[in-house]
């Protein structure tokens, strides 16, 4: 930690990083008056640890210093492997072959990135020196949003493109003696060559070579003069030779032929250099006749430094997009820092896959006048081994060449979400059109992403969907417009800002530099949708298909039925636990407990090939969103038909049918059947089994590719893909529909005829949402599920259904009522699957692959799932034709059953699928752990070392080259519990018995307990001193208690929910874990049914008894990478003295998330196995997410020490564990601790009933009902006994392979082997990948998991903390005043103090008063974790997640003195603020974000203006909002009040009345708490809004309206004719 010498701090701010010597007042002067003119745009979304020195004039001593990661991550080199490194440009074959390459997952999942980005733009088109190092300013004030490397040096990439600096070239031209340069004739290209000296040469001769066959004359190479001194050590290892070529294009004249004709040059380029040695190593930054792109693998602080092109005076440009890069993979690469060659981006897109395979498929389609016939020269417009955004950006970048505007390019490839909007339906129709338009079109590019674009002559931005990245903007008097996500980057004066506002989900906004015209939003689009009359071409060519009635009778006997159900693998679970519970409810079943049967490939029984797939799901690079609260942004309709030439705008392209849904019921099919338009043609889907069983599969596979083929090229625009028959025959039967959908998908996407047609199944084999998942994921726009539609029918005459209808045990439901129910199932599933991986449309969807694969060999996966990850082989053709044909044969045999078969894959059953948690394993545990008896333990080490193969360790086993060794010297048992901890089971899911005995075991034994999410009563956080007989008071309901025993979790959860989550809980935790996902549900929030939300879990959670409570999936605060370092700097800053982990679950790619994870300073990584349980979750996401945790744990370890970040983590994994076995593999495979979920309820008595989610646990483990309770028979004491017994076992292992402690074979991947053992369906199983090994890390594992926590480095509170007033006022509860300045470099500022409050008094015990004023932009988090007796005023601004669960206290956040602007029309805090606040008040002069006081409890707050989703999730408090408020207000509020103004009569639209009834103020006790808080924003903020209405209360009261959820219906706020019934019944909500 160096001391440098102290300079002012506003000086630091001012300078931009070379001017160090320049005085305050000449940079002041400069920045105002140089910027006359400018717009201002900055976009900022990631951050890291800063390395920017910070320095503090000011209170307590001066500070200054690095915040670096760990303590000695610099000397930590990493081997690269260099073999990873491949650079961006590098491109499949372009000449249109048929093998054309589909894109691979593999390449996709390994770049992953997020980051800063912004732009400033001179609206009378000046261009001036000053833009350039206003924009390296900023970009030196986001460096706390950028990734370093392990090297702490390397940044991961920034960069600037701003318009051609003419004067300098010239002046370089001058002095080689090059005649001056032609603006108009020359492109410039800026040039990433490869570093060895002949590649380079034959790079040169190969680009000059294609511009003169192009007949543009090379005027001269520039090598580009650089510092290699600020270049990371990685950084330098890859660093290219950097050079610019300068050309001339004279028989252009035009600005857009000119750059066409540069365009065709790099991509012919491109092509060539493709088959050469150094292929990988050439990249052009930039090649254009008006912009130009610096850009390098560097940290934003030093890109000035390193280019030294842009210190000097002469480069001027109107414009500049600078742009900061995290990457989440740790190799960056040179060519992917930004912006690219159009964008630069913030964000992820999550169906990258599927956009890249229908890009591909477009390149026969593709065809405009502007290229002359030269369309071929010019493909792929897709590279799978590049970036997401180097994708989107040469998708924009073709449309844009092709004659479009860069604002039409991104409104067609990232449109927003148009569908039931209040103002555009009703305001601009036309922009409606256009987006219906190009929907048949193009399929969005979704998923979070804050876009900037620039091609010289327009500069814009624009948001996603979602809104999940944040954007302000403001305007100045001198015509200065600063677009800004986190504010504070550059210095402003209030008084000269005229405008302040900010980019909502959908929005855009552009500056035309010719024009100097600013457009915002509905502008920009309206201008874009009235070019071509969409409209009028949608009513004369789209049509709607007509909703069919349902069939009302069933078409099948009953015998019928039975067979073909046999015939196409239905079990007897599959019809009655998912179809017939789908039909009877509409919705998908619950179960609970985990996934714990053999995954399809390892098992013996035979399964669907569903089966064999896992839903992906959105964790930390980006995030899930909400189905269920959220869906205003999702939609399942998809388009049929003919997909046009989308380079041509014309009537024809909209010539197709839309269909609401992909689920369609038999009448539905029949009328696309009949469509003229669409020529359908059915292909049937059997296989002919008589001339033997070899290889009959593929051969019909490929005469049936051969048929669609045809079908396709004489003009059929629909395939229907069918199973249906008049008669079963036993030598044909039926292809896996998969199969047939995939292999035909694939097919035509090779042979370019994929956009051509649209595909859709007719099906027996599918009835669940997976089922349809699959299908529509792997190319199939709709599915007609006949069988399952039959099913329900028959379900519904059955007398068992007709009379538990008649007696009223079950609802009574029409025969058509059951299908619309099972298809309302089916669909409200898609959207939850959608929205696992955070994609908002079904058409994106569509074909982008979004599954693993596991048990699967490469023939099958390259014939139908080609680019799919499949790691560890599996079943070939015939393997799968010959358990195709097990189901098949049941339908024909003689002693067919006369009821289809349970194979038990839900619930246990003798004779069933074997389960790992069964009976048998709980009775001996019991035995064991209960008698204290070794030797039953014995008899269940020999149960599970017996047990069919049940998970992909069973197929390895130990091998040692050393003796055995004596057990005495092997580490002692005591030292290896402590690796041990246990799952984050809530209280509240499992019972106060079960979760106050499991804590009490683990810290008796010195592992670590895990709360779960919901809180903990502080009565747990004390040692027993009062325990007689094994029984106390404290904790009257547990036995088997010892004197000193403590309650607490040594874990606590913070998981999306919040629920208990307050500044005492949190400085009580040893560890604090952040749950991003849960095995047993990925991308899924977590569900506590009503009846088990007692009046204690209540209290706990701070919401209301018997309401059910669902968190939200992972979004709000963790919804990218950048968020989550945010939360875990949060996190470290409330308590410095917890590790922070992170819980993952095993997917294909979470290598690369746990890298992203490392970088934002994580303590502890936990990954979880798919197999994890869970209290409550729909079935389809038991068994259909998320990854075996033996192969999530070895591309985590692994990918972590080929990165260097090994070290920096501790690694847990948790998933199905039983026993010592499974640790020891665990830890030669890379985990350091290791963590026990059922297992640890089996041993405090669990049974196995499965029946968590009803409450109605028999031995009490899950239930909150009394009278069960009583029954729970566990005690500490049986599961110290049980963690003692794993970890002798642990001991005796080791002892025999000769190693003396864990330490010795942590990673040691060579102490496994594969087992000899044969399964029944396959021999084609591969572990290498798990037997892999890249090396160990460079400590023990005992010296990682004892470093000290991450630290946040020097930190404004610890400034604050040292004042000696603050601390007297604390420590002597006096009362302090105080002043300080901020910026947004300083993030979660009060926190600490926060946090050292609440350690000393608890949530409510501070009688004193700091009260702080902060003046400036203050960072994000700001006033995170307040307590009672803090009173924090802001004058300024503040970023996102304000107020984030705050429990008491005050804050108001006020502008300063004389703004230009209207303080209650301009935004001033930013996005998900008051996020599960449990307490305190909050005052806004101003408006906010996106969801503002999302899970709030019970703060009260007023605001002035609020974005989308105000009050989602809330369940107590008060919010105010004196303003208009965006859409889906009051989505998910359980409880608390909400009032807002309506002065336009807007609001009615904009509340989702799901749950909350809409009134106006009519209750007394309303009113006066409406006027209560208003008189108090008043007062404490000097608003003029809320005087306004107070002056004219009258007129004003009628105009709120007043948002009440069930709960608080007969509260005396919400009750207009309440009387007091008795003082007992109601309890007033006090403030």
């Amino acid at each position: 930690m160096a001391l440098q010498s102290i300079v002012p701090m506003p000086q630091l701010l001012y300078s931009n990083g070379f001017s160090s010597s320049t005085s305050l007042s000449a940079t002041k002067s400069s920045i105002f008056d140089a910027n006359r003119g400018l717009l201002f745009a900055d976009f900022i979304g990631l951050c890291c640890k800063s390395k920017r020195t910070r320095q503090r004039i000011g209170i307590g001593a001066v500070r200054r210093g690095r915040g670096s990661l760990g303590r000695s991550w610099s000397s930590v080199k990493a081997v690269l492997d260099v073999n990873r490194v491949d650079f961006a440009s590098k491109e499949s074959d372009t000449v249109r072959r048929a093998e054309n390459e589909v894109a691979n997952l593999n390449d996709i999942i390994s770049e992953r990135g997020a980051c800063g980005v912004g732009f400033i733009a001179n609206l009378e088109n000046n261009a001036s020196h000053e833009i350039i190092k206003d924009a390296l300013t900023a970009l030196g004030c986001m460096e706390h949003r950028g990734g370093c490397g392990a090297d702490n040096d390397s940044g991961d990439g920034s960069g600037l493109m701003t318009s051609i600096p003419w004067e300098l070239f010239n002046n370089w031209a001058n002095k080689q003696g090059i005649a001056s340069l032609d603006k108009l004739h020359t492109g410039v290209g800026m040039v990433f060559l490869p570093k060895d000296d002949d590649s380079m040469k034959e790079a040169k001769s190969v680009i000059e070579n294609t511009f003169k066959q192009e007949g543009l004359d090379v005027l001269g190479w520039r090598p580009v003069p650089i510092n290699v001194a600020v270049v990371g050590y990685y950084a330098k290892e890859t660093m290219p030779n950097i050079q610019q070529v300068f050309v001339k294009i004279s028989n252009e004249e035009n600005i857009d032929d000119i750059e066409r004709e540069l365009y065709i040059c790099r991509k012919l380029i491109e092509r060539v250099s493709k088959l050469e040695k150094w292929g990988d190593e050439l990249y052009f930054c930039s090649l254009s006749n008006q912009t130009i792109v610096y850009k390098g693998m560097l940290r934003s602080e030093v890109l000035g430094q390193f280019y030294s092109d842009l210190q000097s005076d002469l480069y001027k440009s109107p414009f500049a997009i600078y742009h900061r890069r995290y990457s989440t993979n740790t190799s960056p690469r040179w060519p992917l820092a930004q912006p690219m060659r159009l964008l630069g981006h913030n964000g992820e897109i999550n169906t990258i896959q599927g956009n890249l395979n229908w890009m591909q498929s477009r390149e026969t389609s593709l065809k405009s006048p502007v290229w002359r016939g030269r369309e071929d020269e010019i493909c792929p417009y897709g590279n799978p081994k590049a970036s997401d955004s180097a994708n989107l950006d040469s998708a924009a970048e073709l449309l844009l060449r092709s004659g479009r505007s860069p604002e039409e390019a991104l409104m067609i490839l990232v449109p927003e979400a148009y569908k039931n909007h209040p103002t555009l339906m009703i305001k601009y129709p036309e922009v409606v059109d256009f987006y219906e338009y190009y929907k048949g079109q193009m399929e969005a590019w979704d998923g979070p992403a804050l876009l900037l674009f620039s091609d010289g002559k327009t500069v814009g931005a624009c948001l996603d969907r979602n809104g999940l990245r944040p954007a302000r903007y403001w305007r100045t008097v001198d015509n200065v417009v600063y677009v800004a996500s986190e504010v504070g980057v550059l210095p402003m004066d209030e008084s000269r800002v005229t405008m302040k506002g900010r980019l909502g989900p959908g929005m855009m906004i552009t500056a035309d530099l010719l024009t100097g015209q600013v457009y915002e939003n509905t502008d920009v689009k309206k201008r874009v949708a009235l070019s071509n009359p969409y409209g009028k071409w949608l009513s004369e060519n789209m049509r709607t298909l007509k909703p069919v009635n349902f069939l009302s009778a069933s078409v099948m006997d009953k015998e019928i039925i039975l067979r073909h159900q046999q015939a196409f693998g239905y079990s007897s679970e599959d019809v009655q636990m998912v179809i017939e519970t789908m039909a009877a409810q509409g919705k998908e079943p619950t179960f609970c407990m985990g996934d714990d049967i053999p995954l399809a490939a390892l098992s013996q029984k035979p399964h669907m090939l569903f089966d064999y797939f896992k839903q992906r799901f959105a964790q930390v690079t980006n995030p899930a969103i909400d189905p269920l609260r959220e869906g205003l942004v999702m939609s399942l309709e998809v388009n049929i038909g003919k997909r046009g030439n989308i380079l041509e705008v014309g009537p024809e392209n909209a010539s197709q049918v839309i269909l609401s849904s992909p689920v369609l019921n038999e009448g539905e099919l029949e009328l696309l059947m009949e469509d003229p338009y669409l020529k359908p043609q059915v292909l049937p889907t059997f296989f002919d089994i008589r001339k033997g069983l070899d290889g009959s599969l593929e051969k019909t596979i490929k005469k049936l590719c051969e048929d669609a083929d045809e079908a396709v090229r004489n003009g059929s625009q629909l395939l229907i893909l069918s199973d249906r028959s008049e008669e079963l025959e036993p030598t044909r039967p039926a292809i896996p529909i998969l199969l047939a959908v995939g292999s035909v998908h694939q097919h035509l996407i090779q042979n370019g005829l994929r956009m051509s047609a649209s595909i859709v199944a007719d099906t027996a084999q599918c009835f669940s949402t997976h089922q349809f998942a699959c299908l529509i994921g792997y190319g199939a726009s709709a599915v007609c599920p006949y069988l399952a539609l039959e099913t329900c029918r028959q379900w519904r005459l059955s007398t068992k259904t007709v009379n538990l209808m008649r007696n009223g045990k079950m609802p009574t439901v029409t025969m058509e009522q059951a299908q619309r129910n099972f298809c309302k199932a089916v669909k409200s599933g898609l959207l939850k699957i959608l929205s696992k991986m955070g994609i908002s449309l079904l058409s994106s969807y569509c074909g982008a692959q979004i599954f693993e694969i596991y048990g699967l060999g490469k023939d099958i996966v390259d014939l139908a799932f080609c680019g799919s990850v499949s790691n560890i082989g599996g079943l070939t053709l015939d393997e799968l034709a010959r358990e195709t044909l097990s189901f098949w044969v049941k339908a024909f045999s003689e002693d067919t059953a006369k009821r289809l078969e349970n194979f038990g894959f839900i619930q246990f059953r003798p004779g069933g699928e074997y389960h790992g948690n069964n009976p048998e394993m709980s009775k001996l545990l019991h035995k064991a752990v209960r008698q204290k008896n070794e030797s039953v333990y014995s008899i269940y080490q020999q149960h599970l070392a017996n047990r069919p193969v049940n998970v992909l360790r069973d197929l390895l086993e130990f091998k040692s080259d050393r003796p055995p060794i004596p057990v005495g010297k092997v580490e002692s048992a005591a030292s290896i519990v402590q690796r041990f901890c246990t799952g984050g089971m809530s209280l509240g899911a499992i019972s106060r018995e079960t979760h106050e005995a499991i804590a009490i075991a683990m810290n008796r034994l010195g592992g670590k307990s895990n709360s779960g999410e919901g809180g903990e009563d502080p009565i747990r956080w004390s040692p027993l001193t009062d325990v007689v007989d094994g029984y106390s008071p404290t904790l009257p309901h547990l036995k088997g208690l010892q004197n000193g025993d403590t309650a607490t979790s040594a874990i606590k959860q913070v998981a999306s929910g919040r629920f208990g989550v307050t500044p005492t809980f949190l400085v009580n935790a040893d560890q604090l874990e952040i749950k991003i996902a849960q095995g047993a549900k990925p991308g899924e929030g977590g569900q506590l049914p009503g009846k088990k939300v007692s009046a204690y879990i209540a209290r706990l959670r701070n919401s209301k008894p018997g309401v059910p409570l669902i968190s939200p999936p992972p979004h709000h605060d963790i919804y990218s990478i950048e968020d989550l370092a945010q939360l875990i700097y949060d996190l470290h800053q409330v308590n410095p003295k917890a590790k922070v982990s992170v819980k993952l679950v095993a997917e294909a790619g979470i290598g690369t998330v746990a890298s992203g994870v490392a970088k934002g300073n994580a303590d502890i990584i936990q990954i979880s196995g798919h197999d994890g349980g869970t209290g409550a979750s729909p079935i389809s996401s038991i068994k259909h997410a998320g990854g075996p945790w033996e192969l999530g744990l070895t591309e985590t370890h692994q990918t972590l020490i080929e990165n260097g970040l090994r070290e920096r983590v501790i690694l847990r994994v948790d998933g199905g564990f039983k026993s010592g076995v499974d640790v020891l593999m665990a830890a030669a495979m890379g985990a350091d601790e290791y963590g026990f979920g059922s297992v640890a309820m089996i041993a405090t008595g669990c049974v196995m009933a499965r029946i968590c989610h009803t409450n109605n646990c028999p031995v009490g483990v899950a239930s909150q009902r009394e009278e069960l309770r009583a029954r729970f028979p566990g005690v500490p004491g049986d599961l110290v006994n049980y963690f003692m017994y794993v970890a002798e076992e642990v001991r005796g292992i080791l002892a025999q392979l000769g190693y003396e402690k864990m330490d010795d074979i942590i990673g040691r991947t060579d102490i496994l082997r594969p087992r000899n053992i044969s399964l029944v369906k396959t021999q084609h199983l591969d572990l290498s990948y798990i037997l892999s090994s890249v090396g160990l890390p460079k400590l023990s594992s005992t010296k990682i998991r004892n470093q000290d926590v991450h630290t946040n480095g020097p930190v404004l509170d610890d400034v604050i903390l040292s004042d000696p007033e603050i601390s007297d006022a604390i420590e002597n509860e006096k009362v302090v005043n105080k002043t300080i300045k901020i910026y947004n470099v300083d993030r979660a500022v009060c926190g600490r103090i926060a946090g050292v409050v609440a350690k000393k008094y608890g949530d409510t015990g501070f009688a004193g008063q700091l009260n702080i004023t902060f003046t400036g932009s203050a960072g994000q988090s700001f006033a995170c974790f307040l307590t009672p007796g803090m009173n924090i005023r802001l004058i300024g601004e503040a970023n996102d997640y304000v107020g984030k669960s705050m429990a008491g206290g005050e804050l108001v956040v006020t502008p300063v003195e004389n703004t230009g602007f209207c303080p209650e029309d301009a935004t001033i805090v930013g996005n998900t603020c008051l996020y599960g606040a449990t307490g305190g008040q909050v005052f806004v002069r101003g408006k906010a974000g996106e969801r503002f006081a999302v899970r709030n409890s019970l703060a009260q707050a007023v605001v002035e203006g609020t974005g989308d989703h105000c009050c989602e999730y809330m369940t107590g408090g008060c919010v105010v909002v004196l303003g208009k408020v965006g859409r889906n207000v009051a989505a998910g509020m359980t409880g608390g009040l909400a009032y807002i103004l309506d002065e336009d009569d807007t609001l009615i639209p904009k509340v989702n009345k799901e749950i909350v009834k809409i009134q106006r103020v009519n209750a007394p006790a309303g009113q006066i708490q409406l006027k209560s808080l208003i008189e108090a924003h008043v007062e404490k903020t000097g608003s003029n809004k809320g005087s306004a209405i107070l002056k004219d209360w009258e007129a004003y009261l009628p105009l709120f309206w007043q948002l009440v959820p069930p709960s608080e219906e007969d509260t005396p706020e919400a009750c207009a004719d309440f009387e007091r019934i008795s003082p007992g019944q109601v309890t007033l909500q006090k403030a």
